[in-house]
């Protein structure tokens, strides 16, 4: 049901609802005041803490370095987390189709947004990395995008010393 207020002069029940009480919108009355020992409340943020905000860049330092075609090494980057469109989209690509292996490099061209100095970072500098940094970026990726690591604290079944394995392995892009 809905509620309206009485107007000036109007007979509640003559054709209107009887208006609800209105709230006031600040108490009229001071409050009592709060024992002395007794801490004062604080305000809560207007702003998210650091703390939660979602971290969506991540940099980089590769092993040996992409060599552009003037021989300069670019080693610095920073990757960026990936989107399922970016996931999907390199699975319609006809060298991916072709050959499965090629998907991280099409995945990887996707999601690095730079490297070293060069204006713009594709598939095709990704194909010409060197192998070992290829296998760099792609466990990087996989720590990236599986909430920060892919690594797992486990005890040794005989001695009960504590100790990490990675748990990745699988290919990028195959979830």
């Amino acid at each position: 049901m809905r509620r309206t207020a009485a107007r000036a002069g109007a007979v509640p029940g003559a054709g209107q609802e009887e208006a609800a009480p209105a709230a006031a919108p600040f108490p009229t009355t001071a409050a009592p005041p709060a024992a002395a020992s007794a801490p004062a409340p604080t305000p809560a943020p207007a702003v998210a803490p650091v703390a939660q905000r979602l971290r969506t860049e991540f940099p980089f330092e590769l092993p040996r370095g992409y060599v552009d075609e003037a021989g300069n090494v670019h080693r610095e980057g920073v990757m960026r987390l990936a989107t399922a469109r970016d996931e999907l989209i390199p699975l319609r690509d006809v060298r991916v189709q072709e050959n499965p292996a090629y998907l991280s490099v099409v995945l990887l061209g996707r999601v690095i947004t730079r490297l070293g100095n060069l204006p713009m970072v594709h598939d095709g500098i990704v194909e010409n990395m060197f192998a070992s940094d290829l296998a760099f970026l792609q466990d990087f990726y996989r720590q990236v995008n599986a909430e920060g690591h892919t690594r797992a604290a486990v005890r040794c079944p005989h001695c009960s010393e504590p100790f990490e394995v990675e748990l990745g392995g699988s290919r990028l892009g195959e979830s």
